[in-house]
């Protein structure tokens, strides 16, 4: 077998503009809404989880513990969502950011360079592809 087709990932890169800057600060801007709306919601449910389990007070502590833990993790998420935002509004126009990954089918032959494959990228401005690169 002289030949072999394969699959390699092939990076995708959205040049950033004004309208997809705008676009994922709106989308993180939603998203930490929902979170507060969510930890609003946790919160309230923890409460009613705690006065209905007052009476049992060899549970409480382990109840607190869990719903300590779950409020930890919310607040964190919501941590790295604000933090995304504000790399997000750090962003500048005509710089190019990670914008997930495809795959393609090459033809590998005995010689060929594997790194030049791997090393592939599709660049988009506003949703259209603008430039290959290898």
């Amino acid at each position: 077998m002289d030949k072999m087709f394969v699959r390699v990932p092939v990076a995708v890169k959205a040049k950033v503009t004004e309208d997809l800057k705008l676009k994922i600060i709106g989308e993180l801007q939603e998203t930490i809404k929902e979170m507060d709306l969510e930890i609003e919601r946790f919160e309230f449910q923890a409460k009613q989880v705690l006065n209905k389990a007052a009476n049992d007070l060899s549970m409480l502590p382990h109840l607190r513990e869990q719903i300590d833990a779950e409020r930890a993790k919310r607040v964190e998420t919501k941590a790295e969502i604000e933090d995304k935002l504000k790399r997000a509004e750090d962003l500048v126009v005509g710089a190019e950011i990670g914008h997930g990954t495809l795959e393609r089918t090459v033809e590998v032959e005995i010689g060929t360079n594997l790194e030049t494959l791997m090393g592939a990228e599709i660049v988009t401005e506003d949703g259209k592809v603008i430039a290959f690169r290898e």
